[in-house]
């Protein structure tokens, strides 16, 4: 069970490090450019929590846990990219379609961050779970 929790909690901590840093830092002009006039003062927490609490458990179910028997970790990577890529291509690609003025540029960067945060956590996760297996 312990190697469920620390690959659960590598999961999760990489991937609210990372995606603060890309959403506060890095790529908030490129939100406040596109979608800012959609952009709530002050965030949500209660949902901001759900989601993160909920989307490193689906890249445990999805990538980390099924691959962990595997030797080559590239497995992991993709499966969770793959995951990553889905989930945030249905969030962009709804907004495409039922949005006035939702920015394509913005909708493909973020999806392709969500492939790349979701590999990235996700081979967090498979090292906290090999290092306590």
């Amino acid at each position: 069970m312990s190697k469920y929790i620390a690959a659960y909690a590598a999961t999760a901590f990489v991937m609210v490090a990372i995606d603060l840093l890309w959403l506060g830092f890095i790529a908030k002009p490129l939100y406040q450019q596109g979608i800012g006039h959609l952009m709530a003062d002050k965030p949500n927490l209660l949902a901001a929590a759900v989601f993160y609490g909920l989307f490193p458990l689906g890249l445990m179910l999805f990538a980390v846990v099924p691959q962990a028997a595997e030797a080559a970790w590239l497995k992991t990577a993709v499966a969770a990219a793959l995951f990553g890529f889905f989930t945030y291509a249905t969030y962009d690609l709804t907004n495409l379609a039922t949005l006035k003025g939702w920015p394509v540029g913005l909708a493909l960067i973020d999806m392709a961050w969500g492939s790349a945060v979701s590999a990235v956590a996700a081979l967090a996760g498979r090292a906290a779970w090999q290092a306590v297996a």
